[in-house]
């Protein structure tokens, strides 16, 4: 036979377990509640999308070492770094493909960063030579182009195909943003003599003396 006790223990037991049992099916509710809650008054926001604008590539051509404008409608973000990127990697993409006539291996991937920086001072010529007499234009800015170690690495090498690579950033960078001026390459975030040997990266380009003397868009 049971002793009273036991019986009386074991229903106090009982008792409480339903009573826990109870309070954590309510607090399980409230939360789940809070978190539905929290849920409905979150705004649900669709993805933005950059919108379609025209830009235009200046495309390099080895066969005459000539460079040539492209017109094409590219999803450009707002911020004018984020633009020039995202020019520069399209440009860079049309040099990776299987029948480019300039090719180069890497694709958009290859431009880390583009910084836009406002020009000072005067320009010195590309040629080293002399100091332009007159001061920057009003607004004008520096871009510096800061390539990927891997670029530089797989470039073909040669003056001419290298010379080609770095004219034609600077083109279709002058061509979108007529306010850059001047242009300057790093690689991998360092400043670096060459781009595969031969083309100087050491020196500022100005994108005025870059540009061909006509440039058809096709």
């Amino acid at each position: 036979m049971i002793p009273r006790y036991q019986t009386v223990l074991f229903f106090l037991l009982l008792a409480a377990s339903i009573i826990m049992g109870a309070l954590l099916w309510q607090l399980r509710n409230r939360e789940h509640q809070r978190l539905l809650q929290g849920e409905e008054s979150t705004p649900t926001r669709a993805p933005e999308v950059a919108k379609a604008e025209q830009a235009t590539l200046m495309v390099a051509n080895d066969s005459d070492d000539s460079l040539s404008g492209r017109a094409l409608s590219l999803p450009l973000p707002q911020s004018p770094e984020a633009r020039a990127r995202a020019i520069l990697g399209k440009l860079l993409d049309l040099y990776a493909t299987a029948d480019a006539a300039h090719p180069v291996p890497g694709g958009a991937n290859s431009i880390a960063q583009v910084f836009l920086l406002p020009v000072s001072g005067g320009a010195s010529s590309s040629t080293g030579a002399t100091a332009v007499d007159k001061g920057p234009p009003t607004g004008a800015e520096l871009a510096v182009v800061n390539l990927t170690g891997a670029f530089a690495a797989n470039h073909p090498s040669g003056i001419e195909t290298e010379s080609l690579t770095v004219l034609s950033i600077c083109a279709t960078l002058h061509t979108n943003f007529p306010h850059i001026t001047e242009v300057r390459f790093l690689v991998d975030g360092q400043e670096r003599e060459t781009l595969a040997g031969h083309a100087d990266l050491t020196r500022t380009y100005l994108t005025t003396e870059v540009l061909p003397a006509q440039g058809a868009a096709q």
